[in-house]
Parts: C-alpha cells; structure tokens; sequence
C-alpha cells in the first residue's frame, strides 16, 4: 500500500509515525514545501534567537531514516489527480498514491491594502521560512509596523522587542487578543509589552503605505490620519487554510476541506487533517487528527471526536492566561468576574452552563474546564461559587478500570 502526506505539518508528522507503527511494510512518503520540519508553536523562539532551527525541530534529525519513510521536501503540490490516484508537483513530477492525507496547514493572508501585496518588506509569520525573513529584516531595520494583535502579532511583537526593534501594533479593536481577552485581561499584558518598549494604536486601521523606489514600504498611514515611520511589516491579520492546489480534484472545500466524522473527505481514499479541515487550530488536536486520520487509512473505523477548539494558552513576560470558549457573551448571559494580587478570573455563564472560561495568573489544575465548557455540563446547581470549583466536583474515580470519568 502507498500512503501519501501532503505537508510535514503537525497532523502530517504525526500520521507519518502512526501508518509507520500500523503498517511497517507499507510505503510512507511525505510531501512539503519545507525543507526542514519545525514546530509553528516556537517560531517567535527563533525569531528571538532563542532557539535555532533546529531547535524548533519537533522530531528526532532521523525521523525519516529511522522510519523508512520517503521524504520529498522543498516541492509544492499543484495538482491532485483523484481519478488516476496521482499527486503533480510544481517541478513536473506526480507520485502515485493509494491512500492520501492532505495536511498543508493554512496560510497567512496579506489584506487588500495599498502597496502591502506588492512591498518587499511585508512579511507574514507562519513557518519558518516566513521567520526566516522576518529575523533578516530585523538584522537590518529597528522600526517594524505589526497589523493585528492576536497571538502571532503578540507572538511578533514580543520576539522583536526582545531583538531591539521598536514596534508599533495596529489593531482594528479596542483591545489586544480581542478573541482571547477582555478589557481587563488585555490591559495587563498592553502594560507589560509597553514596558518592553511596544506601541498600541487600538480602535485603528492602516489605510495606507508609503513606498520608496526599491519597493519597500517606509511608512504606514492609520485612518486616523496618524503615520508609523516603519523598515519593515509583519501582517498577522489571519489565516486562511492551504487548498488551492485542490482545484479540479473533486475533493469537497468549504472553508476547508470538508471532512466526516473519520477525516475522509468527499473523494475516496483521501483524507484530511489539521488546520486544512478547519477543525481545530491548535497543535495537540491536529496532532490527534493526524494519527486518526493515519488509523483509517491503515483500515481501522475511529471517529475524530474532540471537535471543539476554542482554547488558548499564552504567556508573555510571565503573565499567563487560559482562554477557553467564546469570548463573546450572547443576551441573557450571565458574566462572572473576580479579580485579586494574584489573578483575574472571568466565567460567562448561558443558562447554568460555562460558555467562555478566562483565567489570568495561576493557571495549573484547570484542565477540566475544557471538558466542562466542551460537554455543555451544567454547575448551577451545584451550591458552590463557580470560581471554587475543581476536578473533584466533575470526576470520580473508577477503582475498576483505575480512571477518572464525568
């Protein structure tokens, strides 16, 4: 059998090793468009000169070797042929497959804005190939113009700060991580990155650039009519996921590409897994989603259940928080908040069930708040104060399996 991955992403690497284990005779082969294989969690590590790239590496330098599996990098996919079972690389080669897994990721995009298409100083931050470029500019330039404030912008703006260059933060609401954090939340760690010598521009919107002969832009302008001298910008305004090779294939794509309870997608013997599915975008699911999707195409029936991926976890100059659910409350809601020396803690609450958990500070033993906020479980009833609860109100332990169930 021939098994074909498309991406040595998190998902990718991660089905790579399970069809290894399921079936050691079976063909393996991995495509990317990376050269080398990297964690996207650490690349503001890199960025900071903390760590190398091989220091961002997530698996063992003989991975492939000692696994036996095939691993063509540095070729993008342009075609998959579903009708002959082929994958067409952008050189001229196809590679026949008899089971294939797409797992490109997803992609930063670059907003529709005057001269940022075209500049060559406007950079995303998705793989390390983007860092790589980022960190060349930063050797260069001490100005740098960040467009958007969620976790990679602040991922960035933290790396770059560290690295002595001046950056100025442009986003389009009042807070920063608007996803993630409330006012409160936000305005702990606007403080900290201020101290490291970031500037905020909230409630903002770049409407347009300056750009010189060479092609660089120099300066953005706000709609405010406020403008940011700048060697250099980073875009960190979304992401979009990687499916445009898929054109033609008749594989479904909505978002991403469309996938059953199994990661199969509309066409036989292809599957699908990580932030191409638009599943879950954070790294242990598509981890899972990976070795899932490997079961099945090994032969085994496992459903992908843990669908549910609004959680976040960041920690910046030593404040941590855990953002869990819609930060949005909807009409009716009811909004808990209690916040002390040693943290914030912010519940919101739809009839008796928590829909959004944030927590600032101490953010050990509270795993189970993912289970609560995913299964819908209610804690009205329950005659405590919600900031009290812990595990020991959610689980028992089962002495004859020796575990731990709702």
């Amino acid at each position: 059998m021939r098994h074909i991955i498309i991406g040595a992403s998190a998902a990718g690497i991660s089905a790579a090793k399970t069809i290894r284990q399921w079936e050691p005779a079976d063909e393996v082969t991995v495509i990317s468009v990376d050269e080398r294989v990297h964690s996207r969690c650490m690349l503001h590590k890199f960025l900071s000169h903390e760590r190398t790239a091989e220091g961002i590496n997530f698996v063992p330098e003989d991975f492939f070797e000692k696994n036996g599996i095939r691993w063509v990098k540095g070729e993008r996919v342009n075609r998959v042929d579903t009708g002959a079972k082929q994958v067409h690389l952008e050189c001229g080669a196809f590679l026949p497959y008899d089971r294939l897994l797409i797992a490109t990721g997803a992609h930063f995009v670059i907003p529709p804005l005057p001269n940022f298409r075209e500049a060559k100083n406007v950079f995303g931050l998705r793989d390390l190939s983007d860092a790589e470029k980022i960190d060349a500019a930063a050797a260069e330039g001490k100005r740098c113009v960040i467009v958007g404030s969620g976790l990679v912008g602040l991922d960035a703006a933290n790396a770059l700060c560290e690295r002595g260059v001046a950056c100025s933060v442009v986003e389009m609401a009042d807070r920063i991580s608007p996803l993630q954090l409330d006012t409160t939340a936000a305005a702990a760690y606007q403080t900290l990155f201020e101290k490291a010598g970031c500037t905020f521009y909230l409630a903002e919107k770049a409407s347009g650039s300056e750009m010189d002969g060479e092609g660089n832009i120099t300066s953005i302008s706000l709609a405010s009519g406020v403008t940011l001298p700048c060697d250099f910008v980073v875009v960190a305004a979304g992401v979009r996921p990687s499916v445009e090779f898929l054109e033609g294939s008749g594989i479904e794509v909505e978002r991403g590409v469309k996938v059953d309870e199994y990661l199969h997608t509309s066409v036989p013997d292809v599957w699908a897994a990580g932030d191409v599915a638009g599943i879950t975008g954070i790294w242990p699911n598509a981890m899972q989603q990976g070795e899932t999707a490997a079961k099945n195409m090994c032969g085994a029936s496992v459903p992908y259940e843990d669908r549910y991926g609004m959680k976040n976890t960041m920690n910046f100059y030593g404040l941590t928080t855990l953002s869990l659910g819609i930060n949005t409350p909807a009409e009716g809601d009811e909004v808990l908040l209690r916040e002390s020396k040693s943290g914030y803690q912010r519940f919101i609450l739809h009839d008796g069930v928590v829909t959004h958990v944030l927590i600032q500070g101490d953010i050990s033993n509270t795993g189970f708040w993912q289970e609560l906020v995913k299964r819908k479980i209610p804690v009205g009833d329950l005659g405590k104060s919600v900031f009290d609860l812990s595990y020991a109100d959610f689980y028992r332990y089962d002495k004859a399996h020796a575990s731990f169930e709702w």
